[in-house]
């Protein structure tokens, strides 16, 4: 069974910002073998969403506030721990993230820099192309936006 968590950066506990880090690191950094800063900055600002379960961190990703990455609400660091793929827990998760910011930040829309071969995942999440293709940390992504 999944638990859902929603905590700002002042929130979480030292373990847990471990534990969001480290999955960010080990899909992010080791899986892709993308070397890149993950530590930008903008955790402080975010919302920290995801789903517990077996004692870890299932599914994860963080809201950050319009004016911070984009000029829109945003989400990202989208990320599902290997064992735990292909069961629906990062749409659903999705779903939630979707929920809060149109809470949050009601009539502002939402943005995200998704990696190029999840553009159907997040078109049937109401997202839509808003870009061509374009490099980040070598890897092809687009920008997407839900209104």
């Amino acid at each position: 069974m999944s638990k859902l968590h929603s905590k700002k950066f002042d929130e979480l506990t030292i373990e847990q910002l471990y534990a969001i880090i480290r999955l960010r690191e080990e899909v992010f950094v080791l899986e892709q073998e993308c070397a890149y800063l993950d530590a930008d900055g903008l955790d402080k600002e975010a919302i920290h969403l995801w789903f517990e379960q077996e004692t870890q961190i299932a599914s994860y990703c963080r809201i950050l506030p319009p004016n911070t990455r984009f000029l829109e609400a945003s989400i990202g660091r989208v990320c599902t721990q290997v064992q735990f793929r292909g069961k629906g827990l990062a749409k659903e998760l999705l779903l939630h993230a979707i929920a809060a910011c149109e809470k949050q930040y009601p009539g502002q829309g939402i943005s995200l820099s998704s990696q190029a071969h999840l553009r159907q995942f997040y078109e049937d999440l109401g997202f839509s192309a808003v870009s061509n293709i374009y490099d980040e940390d070598g890897i092809p992504h687009i920008k997407m936006h839900k209104p």
